[in-house]
């Protein structure tokens, strides 16, 4: 396995200039590939990553022969426009089933709720404090949305089952001793796609869908969004950090999501 950390990430360096889109970091995972030597690849994505992931697929550099995602990129334009404007959804937009529906609540309420990701979109050089207060960048990651909230809330309550307070401290650690909050939170800023609208890619691709997901991504959509779908399974457990709560989940997901490239 190759897992590259993003720029302004943990233990990568934090860019100098801006540009670092997610279009240049997809490019740049490319490259890496290509010099290592790879010839036949896949490649895989959760958060920011599912982004990058998104975009390779577009992409299409040498070797890489299909995707998986966990935070599929599946969301009709119209819809997407509509919820993120505040707007009810244009007359025209059917949704065919209880999925679809449930979803669009799911949106709704993520797109109403994510004021961390305005503010690092437009002014993530004034997050300062990140790097000048433990407790406030403890307290800010540990609140990334309501689901991730309370599967942390219930590792500090002493209940064993997913994410360890160790798991929880080990990541704002790693934050913190590297100094990447402020570098991290520029990759909002470079943005320029929706987090969940269709791109349009065409290579073989593999979707999981955890329950505690920032929103739970149809059927449907996934085969509309994706033409060449290999994979598509809903899970009993997990949420948006799907593989470092739910380690084996994941990984029997990118074996099944991906025998058929094999």
């Amino acid at each position: 396995m190759v897992i590259p950390s993003m720029p302004g990430y943990g233990f990568s360096g934090k860019p100098t200039a801006k540009g670092w889109s997610p279009e240049r970091i997809a490019r740049a995972w490319g490259e890496l590939m290509k010099r290592l030597g790879y010839t036949k690849y896949v490649a895989q994505g959760g958060d920011w990553g599912a982004v990058v992931t998104d975009v390779m697929g577009v992409q299409e550099p040498e070797g890489l022969v299909g995707i998986h995602t966990n935070m599929p990129k599946v969301v009709p334009p119209a819809v997407e426009g509509a919820i993120v404007a505040g707007n009810p959804l244009p007359s025209d937009v059917v949704l065919a089933n209880d999925e679809e529906k449930a979803a669009v609540e799911q949106l709704d309420f993520v797109y109403r709720h994510v004021y961390y990701a305005y503010m690092m979109g437009s002014r993530p050089q004034s997050l300062t404090a990140f790097a000048d207060s433990l407790v406030g960048l403890a307290a800010f990651m540990l609140d990334h949305d309501k689901a991730s909230l309370e599967l942390i809330s219930r590792a500090f309550a002493g209940e064993k089952k997913g994410l360890t307070r160790d798991d929880v401290l080990d990541n704002i650690t790693l934050f913190w001793l590297t100094n990447t909050a402020v570098s991290a939170a520029r990759l909002y800023a470079e943005n320029t796609k929706p987090f969940f609208g269709v791109l349009g890619v065409k290579l073989p691709v593999a979707v999981s869908v955890f329950p505690d997901e920032l929103y739970q991504a149809p059927k449907s959509w996934a085969e509309q969004a994706y033409p060449n779908l290999v994979h598509y399974n809903r899970l009993p457990n997990g949420g948006h950090f799907a593989a470092w709560g739910q380690p084996e989940l994941f990984v029997g997901e990118l074996r099944s999501g991906f025998r058929s490239l094999r």
